[in-house]
């Protein structure tokens, strides 16, 4: 069986390249993807896509050495379904379904591991990159290419195969939620456990909050156990909404499995934006159907034929800039940035995420051990006829950089070239990126990611 999969991958990488071969010299080079993750708007392109197919599975995994072998256009559901019949998850499993691994990789994934973990490109060990120049190069730590290649974001290539470590965990997730009223004693509490890996006497394996609003915060530790000590497990894939429980209980249960995806089923709290959170519309609203990827698709809907902008228009709103975004400040400026998003933006609630890099990484240069949190916030603002200029967008992105944090690079940014650059080490991907894309068939970073081209 592995030896058939080794086979099946080495054809897929072989069509893959047939693909670029068939591409007219010179003509730019992107993936033929159907789904995305991304919040990006690209410009529309009859260019043809390197065909991926076949590259979205898991080649091998041993347990042995707590590592598996996996295709980059594997996703993260399909992931775990591999590596959890053994007792193993990859060190970082971002939130969504659907992310898949050589997405994460290249761009940023996060999850409640990180604090402990990193990033998911800090746990890769090797990996196969088809880049630019037609070619599948094998890089690992230390290579100039594997280096460059977090938060790229597919302008040096395309990961076809990665080699990752996986950590056991077990078969329940114990969660207590606490709550702040304070958020420079939430802020000091996730230094502290970033540092102990425990809270109160009790490991903490998970780490992740919700604010609700000002004066309401709330830390949940996760703790792996093998014991459900009786209690059933609870089920937010049904009629339940995991974010409502962090509000209204102290304490919960979840399957290992339920515990990766419980911000999934409602894409966070987003899915209210469909009806999917009113309790008539959810008995209705199949239950395989509740998964970001469904979201997503209906926001693409929305897009396409200027739904929420024509209800709003009809009820005479203020017309909406949309602000999804995911921004990384260290954790004694959390409290600050609260604050000011609150009195200038005035979303809720924000995701929180610590976490803590493994070493520094070029492309995004966090400092290596320090603490950091993510706040992630996803919804629109009614700003007005401005909205086309993005102001509230644009105001995070100075906000954010004057703490000393980054953003990623998901969803729509505006910083002009020379700001970018520096922000995101541009002058080093550009030497990169000129070694493995000469004749740049890939689109560069800042053309991808702020021109969106």
């Amino acid at each position: 069986m592995v030896e058939n999969a080794w086979q099946q991958h080495a054809q897929a990488v072989e069509r893959l390249a047939a693909s670029y071969a068939a591409i007219p010299a010179g003509a730019a080079v992107r993936l033929a993807k159907r789904t995305t993750n991304l919040f990006r708007v690209r410009s529309e392109s009859s260019a043809p896509g390197l065909d991926v197919s076949g590259l979205d599975g898991v080649i091998e995994v041993d347990p042995e050495t707590r590592t598996a072998e996996v295709q980059g256009m594997c996703t993260y559901e399909d992931l775990v379904d591999a590596t959890l019949p053994h007792g193993l998850i990859p060190l970082v499993v971002p939130q969504l379904r659907t992310i898949t691994l050589g997405g994460a990789v290249t761009g940023m994934g996060i999850e409640s591991t990180s604090f402990r973990n990193g990033l998911p490109h800090e746990s890769v060990l090797e990996m196969d990159v088809f880049t630019g120049a037609g070619e599948v190069v094998t890089t690992r730590p230390g290579d100039e290419l594997f280096d460059a290649f977090p938060n790229s974001y597919g302008s040096l290539g395309y990961a076809t195969r990665l080699r990752i470590e996986l950590e056991p965990v077990s078969a329940y997730v114990a969660l207590r939620h606490v709550r702040f009223e304070d958020a420079g004693l939430l802020a000091k509490a996730i230094a502290e456990i970033a540092e102990t890996r425990e809270y109160d006497g009790e490991p903490v394996d998970g780490l992740d909050g919700v604010a609700f609003a000002p004066g309401e915060y709330y830390l949940t530790l996760a703790r792996w156990t093998d014991t459900a000590s009786g209690a059933t497990p609870s089920d937010y894939a049904g009629q339940d909404i995991y974010f409502a429980s962090v509000r209204d209980r102290e304490t919960d249960l979840l399957t290992m499995y339920d515990y990766l995806w419980r911000w999934d089923t409602d894409w966070f709290w987003c899915s209210g934006a469909f009806g999917a959170q009113n309790p008539r519309i959810r008995r209705l609203w199949p239950r395989k159907w509740r998964r970001s990827d469904v979201y997503m698709l209906l926001l693409g809907l929305d897009r396409r034929f200027d739904i929420a902008d024509r209800l709003d228009r009809r009820a005479g709103r203020p017309q909406r800039e949309r602000v999804v975004q995911d921004i990384e400040v260290p954790v004694e400026r959390i409290e600050e940035f609260l604050a000011w998003f609150d009195e200038h933006i005035g979303m809720r609630p924000v995701w929180l995420c610590p976490l803590v890099a493994r070493r520094a990484w070029p492309t995004y240069p966090l400092r290596a051990g320090e603490v950091y949190v993510n706040a992630g916030f996803w919804g629109t603002v009614h700003v007005g006829p401005d909205a086309v200029e993005a102001p509230r967008n644009r105001a995070i992105e100075a906000e954010v950089h004057r703490l000393g944090g980054h953003k990623s690079l998901y969803s729509e940014a505006f910083y002009d070239q020379d700001t970018f650059d520096a922000l995101y080490d541009g002058a080093h991907l550009a030497a990169v990126k000129k070694r493995y894309d000469p004749d740049h068939r890939l689109t560069s970073l800042y053309d991808k990611t702020v021109r969106r081209k």
